[in-house]
């Protein structure tokens, strides 16, 4: 292992996918001084430095990678740069250059680079240096640079540069990237925690549609690859070198599943233990110059796992409790703790001993109460003068039941919707199976469907619910029935 996060031999794959072909680049290699005084013009002054940083931290969300992305071109040349955060509960990887690229990078391939970095000799990324080298993504070997950081001990997250040649990065180049990001992460942290109730909304809402369809297509899908299985374990097939190939591919491709749905609840949701710990320790620099004295009681289920946007906003409630009961208390003793109730519940607790004068409407502050609705929890403030006050927060581990459709077509797929548009040009089948480029028998097949699903029983009132829809898309032309 050098200076830079290289590693001398490393070959292989990881976890039979991602290979990592050879990754050495020495702190001493020849060419480096070039690229050294390059990223010192820009970084070289503590000054230039944080006003990079503080240029990606002023972004918009939605701009963060851009930015970020043209601030590190000085520093770590490249061509395009992927994350994956479990910050985002609802879209953990986000991608910034040529789409044919970014979006061909799965976030699997993601997680199992992080893996394999950090499970280098030394644990390159795991010990909070940047691992540089070559690494199998989009369906090819490409040089990379990946730094990995985990903001208090949370879900991390992992960012890959995808470079244009394969120099070496200087090891002072690869420090400050490692500041940077962890900068940009502890602000995303933070951003997270404290999210708009709207923000709070889209992300459950979010969450639950991408939860829904991950089981959905991982059901299909593993349904469908098992009963390839079958026939190509037969006996009766005479090619035994292909049934083979094909059953080892077939095998690849269930346990990509599993690992990808195993992936989603990873990055989506935190063992409880983990997250409670966590708010003990940003409780800890509140109460440090305080004689207040902390009781923490962790939930005694440690390994269930809760949302993500859950534990974020019970963290956010607890916070700002402490702060208040601190402000307005004047508490000894602070009694800290979660706990899951038989009805599916977080149930967050703060309990001081302190004047007991907290009003119903204290949490109203920061938009807490907000955040807590928006996650269809609720909250009560029982304050008794000179007795102290104990404030409950509870918030549902379950995910909401997304709203029905009102669109009678959203139940359609592509298919069937170009079919049902060619339906309402008054069409036959003959002509839809031409203009489709499908045989008739499958215009049959699909527009049988289309009145199943419609839940209409004729081709006619297929068209004109098609039209109250607004079908057909585009211009009506004359059209001879043949």
């Amino acid at each position: 292992m050098d200076d830079t996060g290289g590693m001398d031999g490393m070959g292989g794959t990881v976890d039979g996918t991602v290979g990592v072909v050879g990754a050495v680049v020495g702190s001493t290699v020849d060419g480096t001084s070039g690229a050294d005084e390059t990223w010192r013009q820009h970084w070289g002054r503590p000054e230039d430095a944080l006003a990079r940083a503080v240029e990606v931290l002023r972004a918009p969300r939605p701009d963060v990678l851009p930015r970020l992305s043209e601030v590190l071109a000085t520093l770590v040349p490249h061509t395009a740069l992927t994350q994956l955060s479990g910050v985002c509960t609802f879209s953990p990887k986000h991608g910034y250059g040529p789409p044919e690229l970014t979006a061909a990078i799965s976030a699997l391939e993601l997680s199992r680079l992080a893996e394999h970095t950090a499970g280098t000799t030394a644990g390159t990324t795991a010990t909070g240096r940047p691992w540089q080298g070559e690494a199998e993504l989009a369906g090819r070997p490409r040089p990379v640079v990946v730094v990995a950081t985990a903001p208090g001990n949370g879900s991390g997250a992992v960012l890959v540069l995808v470079r244009s040649d394969s120099a070496p990065v200087a090891p002072g180049a690869l420090a400050v990237l490692q500041q940077v990001w962890d900068l940009v992460t502890a602000h995303s942290d933070h951003r997270a925690t404290d999210a708009a109730p709207a923000q709070a909304a889209a992300s459950r809402a979010s969450a639950n549609a991408r939860a829904r369809a991950i089981a959905e297509f991982t059901g299909t899908h593993s349904a469908a690859l098992t009963a390839i299985l079958a026939p190509l374990r037969s006996a009766d097939l005479d090619d035994a070198t292909a049934r083979r190939s094909a059953t080892e591919l077939a095998v690849t491709a269930l346990l990509d599943l599993r690992q990808g749905a195993e992936l989603d609840r990873t990055l989506s949701e935190s063992p409880a233990a983990d997250a409670f710990a966590r708010l003990v320790r940003e409780l800890r620099p509140l109460l440090r110059h305080t004689r207040v004295h902390l009781d923490a009681a962790p939930p005694a289920e440690a390994d269930r796992s809760v949302p993500a946007d859950a534990a974020h906003a019970a963290r956010d409630a607890v916070r700002v409790t402490v702060l208040l009961m601190l402000e307005q208390e004047k508490p000894t003793r602070l009694h800290v703790s979660w706990q899951f109730t038989p009805d599916g519940l977080l149930r967050a607790v703060v309990r001081g001993d302190g004047l007991g004068l907290l009003t119903a409407d204290a949490l109203t502050v920061h938009r807490t109460v907000d955040r807590i609705a928006t996650l269809g929890g609720r909250h009560r403030v029982e304050a008794v003068p000179g007795w102290g006050t104990t404030v409950t927060v509870d918030l549902p581990l379950a995910l909401p039941e997304p709203a029905l459709t009102t669109d009678p077509l959203d139940g359609l797929h592509p298919r069937e919707l170009e079919v049902l548009d060619q339906l309402a040009r008054g069409r036959r089948n003959r002509d839809i199976a031409a203009a489709l480029h499908i045989s008739e028998s499958t215009v049959k097949f699909h527009v049988a469907n289309i009145l199943a699903k419609l839940d209409v029983s004729s081709r006619g009132e297929a068209a004109a619910l098609a039209h109250r829809a607004g079908l057909p898309r585009g211009p009506v032309g004359l059209h001879a029935a043949s």
